[in-house]
Formats: structure tokens, C-alpha cells, sequence
């Protein structure tokens, strides 16, 4: 026989005996769908993408002549990288801050990339 008491039970076992990282990005997944936005494991090259996440690394890359600022988003499942071609630094966009995004997703070396994607700094929970 199953009780509302056994759902608690296992969510509050998973708590104790998992690893931070893997409850941290679990909660992160579970945000990111409240939001309605899709999640990164899901999107595919060519698709119109709406990803919440958090905000793992910022940073400038000077490639040639144009500069390019660039951050890794991390939404519980995968990684996505950002970047806005010609910026050397967009106020709010730093490590920890957790923002929503638009775009068209592509992909580069192998990663999901999001090229001068439009976004939303999210206020902290």
C-alpha cells in the first residue's frame, strides 16, 4: 500500500543522500520548466529556444580584430554558451546570475550555442 507519506519519504532519502551539484541542478531543471522555458537536453541545431539557467562563466574573448563576450548558461541539464558578438561587457551578465534567453540555437565544436541571444536578467529567489 502506498501513502502521500512514501512520496515525502523518498524525496527527503534523494536529499540526504545526494550530491549538491546533482540536487542544485535538479532544482535549476525544475525552475526552468515553472518559467515555461524549454530544456537545453531538448533543443535541437535550427530551433527557436526559450532556456532559463544560471549563469556558470563570463568572459571576454578577443578574437582578431572583434570581440566577443561569452558565458556558459547551465539550466540542470546541459550547457549552453552565449554569445554576443562585439560586447566587451553587458551590465548584470556575470557568474551565479541566473537569466532567461531567446534564441536561434546552433551549434559549434560540438556545443550548443546561442548567437547575441535576446535575455532577461531573473531576479534572485
Amino acid at each position: 500500500m502506498v501513502t502521500k507519506g512514501d512520496g515525502y519519504f523518498k524525496r527527503l532519502v534523494r536529499k540526504l543522500t545526494s550530491d549538491v551539484d546533482e540536487l542544485d541542478a535538479d532544482d535549476l531543471s525544475e525552475q526552468s520548466q515553472a518559467e515555461g522555458a524549454q530544456r537545453a537536453c531538448d533543443c535541437a541545431c535550427g530551433d527557436e529556444v526559450t532556456v532559463l539557467g544560471r549563469l556558470r562563466t563570463v568572459e571576454l574573448r578577443p578574437r582578431e580584430a572583434a570581440a566577443s563576450l561569452e558565458a556558459e548558461l547551465f539550466d540542470g541539464t546541459e550547457g549552453v554558451t552565449l554569445v554576443w558578438l562585439g560586447r566587451r561587457r553587458i551590465p548584470g551578465i556575470e557568474p551565479g546570475r541566473t537569466i532567461k534567453v531567446q534564441g536561434r540555437l546552433a551549434v559549434r565544436d560540438g556545443r550548443k550555442v546561442l548567437y547575441n541571444p535576446y535575455y532577461e536578467l531573473q531576479m534572485a529567489t
